[in-house]
């Protein structure tokens, strides 16, 4: 809107008032010079080079030269800033004044509000500066106010807002009002500077004598300011008063204000109600009020409502903002609904930013959806996002603890292809992953690369390699890495000491694992539930209860909490001591003491009263687990079920399947391959095969533990051509093994075909299935009960050469054989072998063998 226009006043008049103050005749001769200069074809420079000229200049003359040129202001403003320029020449407050005037009337308002930004940049008082202003407006008539409205602009737009007001103020004072945008440029200034108090008084000051109307943008700052100092409801009245007087109707420009002061109060679903109200307002929500709604939503926690928002910006064609997508799939994600923000990625064109799609990636990986994390990987990519090492570590993460070492050391080399130097951080990670695995050879390789680089090995490094030793039962390698981690200023953390605790207890040196537990108090390393568990589980493992309770004892009163993993080895240990009554008493107190127990602690008892086959106890027991809220497992029932079928007990067996079914629990492949082998046992193959024929029904497949049962039944009885029958099954569905073949063999020597037996024995070898000691004892052992030693000893280097470590029965029935054959010199060898390797005679073997001595 440009200012109004009045009728222009005649240019005589202006030279009339010219002459009230006419100046000397001198000067008006050197007016006349200085205009032809202004106007004649000379340069300006060389022309106010002359001293007649330039001494005598003064900010007067030149006051006098903008009015002489009111009817060209161009050409004013062209002299008046080269002097100012080229020449340094000080004008005068009057000489702006007299200027932005003349500008305005011809109006040139964008050089007049330049002008008037220059002259500001002077510094001088505001009240100065409207005073010189309202003067030559009224001491040369001048018919337009608007140079005092771009004053009032400037001032916004050089940050001085508050002489902005000075200047509207001092208008008022004089009869003048600005226009309304001016007012409102004003006003969006005071809120630039927070100061929303001032934009309600300068409102009321302005608006209430009615001589101006406010306009859409200053009921905008109006509301904006009430929502900033949380006047809502009061904001919420001026919209519904401007609605109903119906002067002008606000735009969503208005409405987003409200409904962002609404969301920042924390009173979203009124900003929400704002929204659907639009419709019947002829209104459209636009990415502005869509995504200010979602971003109060998810400061809301109201993450799906806001999630229904996005879906309806996209059924709009409405892209919603980077942060509000990133607010609400990060929302979504934290709230657990991982699947629900991957999708809304999906959906959308543009992408989450980096930290939000780095946490989407570990959220995946951490609910073991990997494959969904690499397609975000890859869409981050290809949407160009500058991937950084978070993101290529987190990946590398999933993929090492997956146990997927190859796709991790390809995202490591990608990571390193891309540009991306390597941090300790990703080598920790494959080098934890490749000691999980037993990889240690690929481990130390990692850890030579990485000392290449220039990357100093960490106590986390240290300790995977350590641990992976440990697991390796390498205890010499693992001491010689924790030498070289003490060496090279690293300190041994807690973690460290488990591990090397833990190897030494699975290498049955307990007495070194307590010396080391001792050594970490020393070094100022306290011990965690970890470290005692391990040492616990030790000292059950070689049968010393009295010092595992004593550690037990010793951790509680260090303030550590004992849990399941503590108490399963002491359960475990005194129920395979036959101490099934204390181990119950024990859960008894731990009962007491409101400790909680897992189902494997009652597994673990479970099986102990089994041994001693005590069925009340076992009644007693599964009751009390469900009194504890717990439910048996399939692993509990199997358990049960297995113990009672061999032990010929069919009727518990049954009853407890029966009740595994009752409480719901699916039987599985071990739970049906359990029953199965009971039936056999016990002679009922017909019901086995029934019970076959079920779990095929049921969409389990049987193993070959399964077709085992039906394979050891048949060559049991005799029934080979059955049993071979069965076994090229197994094979053609590659369920055949070492197990089932020696099945087979033993068949055959039952049979007495030991022909039969060899060839069956060179068929497992030429389809790729190693035999072991087994496979050759039992024709051997076929052999020896018919004298045929020399057939025996030749099985017997066979399976040497193939490097099939002989076990103790072997050794002791061929001695016995070459006692009672006369070969004494042979079964002296065999003796002296089997000590070698660590086995010991039977006592019949012994006392065969020793009678013999004595007879020579």
């Amino acid at each position: 809107m440009k200012p109004p226009i009045r009728n222009p006043i005649p240019i005589s008049k202006l030279r009339s008032a010219a002459q009230r103050r006419r100046p000397i005749d001198d000067d008006e001769n050197f007016l006349a010079m200085l205009n032809d200069v202004v106007r004649g074809k000379q340069s300006w420079a060389i022309a106010l080079d002359n001293p007649s000229i330039s001494t005598r200049l003064n900010p007067v003359h030149i006051e006098s030269f903008i009015l002489q040129n009111i009817h060209d202001s161009r050409l004013a403003l062209r002299f008046f800033n080269f002097l100012g320029l080229h020449k340094n020449f000080r004008h005068s407050t009057a000489s702006f004044c007299l200027l932005v005037h003349s500008l305005v009337q011809s109006k040139l308002y964008w050089p007049a509000s330049s002008l008037l930004v220059t002259l500001l940049g002077r510094n001088e008082d505001p009240g100065f500066v409207f005073q010189n202003l309202l003067y030559a407006y009224k001491r040369y008539e001048f018919y337009s106010t608007y140079g005092f409205d771009i004053l009032v602009q400037s001032y916004v737009q050089c940050r001085r807002v508050l002489d902005s007001i000075v200047i509207v103020k001092s208008m008022k004072e004089c009869g003048m009002f600005p226009e309304v945008r001016t007012i409102s440029a004003l006003l969006n200034g005071l809120i630039r500077i927070r100061r929303f108090d001032m934009v309600l008084d300068l409102f009321d000051e302005i608006f209430a004598s009615h001589w101006l109307c406010p306009d859409v943008y200053v009921y905008t700052a109006v509301i904006r300011s009430l929502c900033e100092l949380k006047h809502y409801d009061r904001a919420k009245e001026i919209v519904r008063w401007v609605e109903s007087n119906g002067t002008f109707k606000l735009n969503v420009v208005t409405y987003n204000v409200l409904i962002h002061g609404l969301c920042k109060g924390g009173r979203v679903w009124e900003a929400v109600e704002i929204k659907n109200t639009f419709g019947f307002k002829s209104l459209r929500a636009d990415v502005v009020t869509y995504c200010t709604l979602v971003l109060g939503l998810c400061r809301a926690d109201e993450f799906m409502p806001a999630r229904v928002l996005v879906d309806e910006m996209l059924e709009c064609e409405i892209v919603p903002s980077e942060e509000a997508l990133s607010s609400v799939v990060d929302g979504l994600r934290r709230k657990g609904e991982i699947m629900s923000a991957y999708d809304l990625i999906d959906k959308v064109v543009i992408m989450p930013n980096i930290y939000v799609c780095n946490a989407m990636v570990h959220s995946l990986c951490k609910d073991d959806k990997l494959e969904k994390a690499m397609l975000l990987f890859v869409k981050m990519t290809e949407k160009g996002l500058v991937i950084n090492d978070v993101s290529y570590n987190i990946i590398i993460d999933s993929l090492c603890k997956r146990g997927e070492l190859n796709e991790a050391v390809d995202v490591f080399d990608k990571m390193i292809v891309s540009g991306i130097k390597p941090t300790v951080y990703p080598y920790n990670m494959l080098i934890s992953g490749q000691c999980n695995l037993g990889k240690m050879s690929a481990a130390e390789t990692l850890f030579v690369e990485m000392s290449r680089r220039g990357l100093r090995p960490t106590v986390v490094t240290y300790t995977s390699l350590i641990d992976g030793y440990c697991k390796q039962k390498e205890m010499d390698k693992a001491f010689l890495m924790y030498q070289d981690m003490t060496e090279n200023g690293v300190l041994p953390n807690v973690h460290t000491f488990t591990s090397l605790i833990y190897g030494l207890c699975h290498a049955d040196k307990m007495a070194d694992a307590c010396n080391l537990f001792k050594k970490m108090a020393d070094m100022n390393v306290a011990p965690n539930e970890v470290s005692y568990n391990v040492l616990i589980e030790g000292y059950c493992k070689t049968g010393d209860l009295e010092r595992a309770f004593e550690l037990l004892d010793d951790m509680v009163k260090k303030g550590l909490e004992p849990d399941t993993f503590t108490y399963r080895p002491l359960i475990s240990a005194l129920c395979n001591s036959g101490k099934v009554s204390e181990a119950m008493k024990f859960m008894d107190d731990l009962h007491k003491k409101h400790r909680k127990l897992d189902l494997i602690c009652y597994a673990i008892i479970i099986q102990g009263i089994l041994e001693q086959k005590d069925t009340k106890l076992l009644m007693r027991i599964l009751e009390e687990v469900h009194d504890r809220g717990l439910r048996p497992d399939n692993v509990i029932y199997t358990s049960i079920i297995d113990k009672f079928g061999k032990s010929g007990d069919l009727k518990m067996a049954l009853a407890h399947w029966e009740l595994m079914v009752d409480e719901g629990i699916s039987p599985n492949v071990v739970t049906y391959t359990a029953m199965i082998n009971s039936f056999c046992k016990m002679g009922f193959v017909e019901k086995a095969s029934i019970l076959c024929k079920e779990m095929l029904i049921s969409g389990i497949i049987p193993n070959e533990i399964t077709y085992g049962c039906f394979l050891d039944h048949l060559t049991g009885e005799g029934n080979m051509e059955e049993a071979i029958r069965l076994h090229e099954t197994m094979l053609r569905g590659s369920l055949a093994s070492t197990v089932t073949y020696n099945m087979i063999i033993r068949g055959f020597c039952k049979m007495g075909q030991i022909q039969e037996a060899c060839r069956a024995l060179g068929e497992m070898m030429d389809n790729g299935i190693h035999p072991d000691c087994i496979s050759y004892s039992t024709i051997m052992y076929q052999y020896c009960r018919k004298g045929n030693l020399r057939e025996a000893f030749g099985l017997w280097e066979t399976m040497l050469d193939k490097d099939i470590k002989p076990d103790a029965i072997a050794y002791n029935f061929l001695i016995c054989t070459c006692c009672a054959a006369g070969e004494f010199g042979k079964a002296f060898e065999f003796h002296v072998n089997m000590v070698k390797r660590g086995l010991k005679l039977t006592p019949a073997t012994h006392a065969y063998l020793m009678n013999q001595t004595r007879v020579l």
